[in-house]
């Protein structure tokens, strides 16, 4: 090993020492619901994929508002199969709280980018998209069945794919292609998956938060999910974002609101939280309403922006009792 480089064994014991610090702190905050701060991962987005072999690094490049960018890799051949399920991170919260855990999956439309424009030999993009839903489904059937109390679907570049196609065509292909995963699963089920959004969140920029939400609401309630996590503290048109939740969103849809802007390194206070839930409730039934953050707090492991200690004193400022 390198200068600076530990060994896998010491990676994994400080990930679950990392992960046990970070469930009893989200305890002490009063959360109904609790997760484990994707400690384990090595990104939200890569996790299925870490390991896997036939990849190229000349992928799909995401830019940020800021100048830096993210780039995906590339699938080379098939079968597509995960290397990695998110039930194996419940496997490890559970047994460290009595709490209920929400576990985060990465949509299958992320994931569709890693297959290449230029197509795959003997590998066809139809065979391809098949085996994602496969994978897709099986992911979250599987955080189910470790006892996850409910699953996020991360869909952070819905927005972005406005941006990419102002048509709106490969929104809805992305929007189909969730609802392809999402109907494996009964009516019951889906009451207890969720999708979230929101315009990126990376070295506190991001990459389609010029975009209007407004645009990109009607399409995302036709997700056949029940909870939907939006970014919310950090727009600048809230009464549009709740406009566009009343005219959009459907009575068996419960609405999870950021209340905590992740890329604003000023702490929210208790009473500002307060004053915009209270906002919302004049448009959303209390009854469909609850509370998140706008997005993960530093997401990539490479990205130091925001501290552990500045994430939970952000979480304080959430009421709690509050569905999350």
């Amino acid at each position: 090993m390198g200068v600076g480089q530990i060994s896998e064994n010491e990676f994994a014991s400080l990930t679950d020492r990392s992960i046990k610090e970070t469930l009893k702190e989200f305890e002490q905050t009063g959360s109904p619901v609790i997760t484990d701060g994707e400690q384990a991962k090595p990104s939200f987005a890569t996790y299925p994929i870490h390991g896997m072999k036939k990849l190229a690094p000349d992928g799909v490049v995401i830019p940020f508002a800021d100048g830096h960018t993210r780039q995906l890799p590339k699938l080379t051949s098939g079968p597509f199969k995960y290397q990695t399920y998110a039930s194996s991170y419940v496997e490890k919260t559970k047994p460290h709280t009595r709490l209920p855990v929400k576990q985060a999956v990465i949509s299958a439309s992320a994931m569709s980018l890693l297959y290449p424009q230029e197509g795959i030999s003997n590998y066809s993009r139809e065979q391809f998209i098949q085996d994602l839903i496969n994978e897709s489904a099986s992911d979250i059937r599987r955080c189910f069945d470790q006892g996850a109390y409910n699953v996020q679907i991360d869909f952070t570049e819905a927005r972005l794919a406005i941006k990419l196609d102002p048509s709106k065509q490969l929104l809805k292909s992305f929007i189909d292609l969730n609802n392809k995963v999402l109907d494996r699963f009964s009516d019951v089920e889906r009451k207890k998956i969720g999708v979230h959004t929101c315009p990126g969140g990376d070295h506190d920029s991001t990459h389609s938060a010029d975009i209007s939400y407004a645009e990109l609401l009607p399409y995302l309630f036709e997700l056949h999910a029940g909870n939907f996590y939006l970014e919310y503290a950090g727009e600048k048109d809230k009464p549009e974002v709740l406009k566009a939740i009343k005219a959009s969103s459907k009575p068996n849809q419960k609405i999870f609101l950021g209340v905590i802007n992740v890329i604003d390194p000023r702490i929210e206070t208790a009473l500002e939280v307060r004053d915009l839930i209270l906002e919302a409730a004049g448009t959303i039934p209390l009854d469909r309403l609850g509370t998140t953050d706008d997005c993960g707090f530093s997401p990539f492991a490479d990205d130091p922006s925001t501290s552990r200690e500045t994430a939970f004193a952000t979480r304080h400022s959430r009421p709690n009792g509050f569905p999350t």
